[in-house]
């Protein structure tokens, strides 16, 4: 006889995703049950995801399977030379262009679920994300995979001590920086924070009210594609962008109002770039990253000089560590008022 669950899914369908998270930020990878997403190029399969499947996304990010902070991928067929698999980073209000804990996590997976043949001591795996190819390196150490590093899509300085104004705060100095996606940059400091100690709704209001004013007053654009041209968040930081050996804190917040538990790989590869561009660092110099929300380190290094499009540009590595959580299967009931997931905020 069947089981309850068993016959449910027999009539339903399914979702099957495998859990995991990098530094406390999780990532609920899709296994399968999605449909197939059309589309040329990666960036067509992120508008194809967006405008025809986004119930799905809501589906497994949202609650009652997700939560407002849930991250997720989707793993789609490539169309670069040499990418192993191609990505679609899902989150709280749609689809990001690159997602650094996600990519030190899939490299992980990648490996141990067949797309890679995995060689020791280290295994490199070829990513497409929607913002371009992105290299991983997994150790590998007695067949079992371990901690991944990265090196970025080329990254770089849009703009430094850029004036908007905050509602709130009034006039306010930011850095926008590129790492796969835009982020404006603060220091804690200007609010009265602390994000090592500060109440993380305070960074949140204060984040979200830079985020809103970037996005009114600053037009970005990005040499390669229009779809890569919008800001995806702010990180707010401990102000301590000049070298150190000693780690230097921040806080992601990004899509809507999210908060990355982890330092953020692609806010860390546009931090370096920013200290890169401020000469505050140089080549090859690692330096180490650490999340205000729960304390997990990245480190991260500038490794080569690059351009994009008029930019000057440094390829960026950022190293860490992707764990497994769990397996899940989801299922949407008919009779379910809350099929299509909510959002608590």
């Amino acid at each position: 006889m069947a089981a309850p669950m068993e016959k449910i899914m027999s009539k339903l369908g399914w979702i099957k995703t495998v859990e995991m998270h990098t530094g406390g930020e999780p990532l609920r990878i899709i296994q399968s049950g999605y449909p197939k997403i059309d589309g040329d190029t990666i960036l067509a399969k992120r508008r194809f995801a967006r405008d025809n499947l986004d119930h799905l996304r809501k589906l497994v990010m949202l609650e009652p399977r997700g939560h407002y902070d849930m991250y997720g991928a989707i793993l789609v067929s490539p169309d670069l030379p040499g990418a192993d698999i191609g990505v679609l980073f899902t989150h709280n209000d749609g689809y990001s262009t690159m997602c650094g804990h996600g990519t030190i996590a899939l490299g992980r997976y990648a490996i141990d679920y067949g797309h890679v043949k995995a060689t020791e001591p280290e295994t490199e795996v070829n990513i497409q994300c929607p913002c371009g190819l992105v290299k991983a390196f997994v150790q590998v150490t007695g067949g079992r995979t371990g901690q991944t590093r990265f090196h970025s899509v080329p990254a770089f300085a849009f703009a430094t001590d850029l004036d908007v104004d905050v509602v709130g705060h009034g006039k306010v100095t930011v850095d926008i920086g590129y790492g796969g996606a835009f982020y404006a940059f603060v220091s804690a400091e200007r609010f009265g924070l602390d994000v090592r100690k500060s109440r993380t709704r305070d960074i949140v209001d204060a984040a979200t009210a830079v985020s809103n004013a970037v996005k009114e007053q600053v037009k970005l654009r990005h040499p390669d594609d229009d779809d890569l041209a919008f800001l995806y968040g702010t990180i707010i930081t401990d102000g301590n962008d000049e070298w150190s050996d000693e780690p230097t804190a921040n806080m992601c917040v990004f899509a809507k109002a999210q908060v990355d538990r982890s330092p953020t790989g692609s806010g860390v590869t546009a931090r370096i770039a920013l200290q890169y561009h401020k000469k505050l660092i140089t080549l090859n110099q690692k330096r180490t990253f650490e999340s205000g929300a729960c304390g997990s380190r990245f480190t991260g290094s500038p490794v080569r000089d690059t351009t994009c499009g008029e930019f000057s540009a440094v390829v960026v590595e950022v190293c860490g560590h992707g764990h497994y959580t769990g397996e899940a299967t989801f299922i949407a009931e008919d009779d379910d008022q809350l099929k299509n997931g909510f959002l608590v905020k």
